[in-house]
């Protein structure tokens, strides 16, 4: 039997859910100064009070959103090794990034904006984390070459470029219809990431898997 209490909370997590995603879209339209807390709720559904009882503010919604974007970059490179194949992990790595474009295109604007704004909701936790996690996968990478499983290639303006590529197709989609004259499709978004893919890894000087050839 469902207690009134599991019942709250349930009703609150999915509250809580639907107002995190209709913010992700106001904050990546109207960026943080321009969005306000009706906007969001008016998204949402849900009354003002509603929004403010979940998140207290609007910084409180901005964090939760930043947060949850920061959540849906997990990915499998996260946990690579020296002893995994540098190609298949790379590989792997940029098409994960692309689908996160295809289909959260509004939280890759979000995080770009508070980026080129100067980050400066995400202090403490984000800077120790996101460091810690940079000298994690240049180690990885730093060894692959050490160990002959790629060649001479720094490590952190890899990285670079493949956030730069995979994110230009979320935060510059409308540049993107706008010289195809039509969104982009899923099958598009595949033919998309075989060719990143296939660019990235023979710059690297590896061969590209079979899954991603062109």
């Amino acid at each position: 039997m469902t207690t009134k209490a599991a019942l709250d909370g349930r009703i609150g997590a999915k509250n809580k859910a639907t107002i995190v995603k209709a913010a992700e879209r106001a904050f990546a339209k109207h960026g943080f100064k321009g969005t306000s807390v009706q906007q969001i709720a008016d998204g949402a559904g849900l009354p003002k009070t509603n929004v403010l009882y979940y998140f207290k503010s609007k910084q409180g919604v901005y964090l939760a959103v930043l947060q949850q974007i920061m959540a849906i970059w997990n990915s499998s490179f996260d946990k690579a090794t020296v002893n995994d194949d540098p190609a298949e992990t790379l590989a792997e790595y940029i098409a994960e990034k692309m689908e996160v474009s295809r289909t959260r295109p509004f939280a890759s604007k979000v995080f770009a904006m508070e980026i080129i704004n100067g980050a400066t909701n995400l202090h403490g936790f984000f800077l120790k984390e996101h460091r810690e996690w940079m000298q994690g996968r240049t180690d990885v990478i730093d060894a692959w070459v050490a160990g002959g499983k790629m060649p001479k290639i720094d490590a952190h303006y890899l990285l670079y470029h493949i956030w730069a590529s995979t994110q230009h197709y979320a935060d510059f989609a409308t540049q993107i219809t706008n010289l195809r004259g039509s969104t982009m499709k899923k099958t598009d978004y595949t033919d998309a990431t075989a060719h990143l893919v296939s660019l990235i890894l023979q710059g690297c000087g590896l061969q590209v898997p079979d899954a991603y050839k062109i």
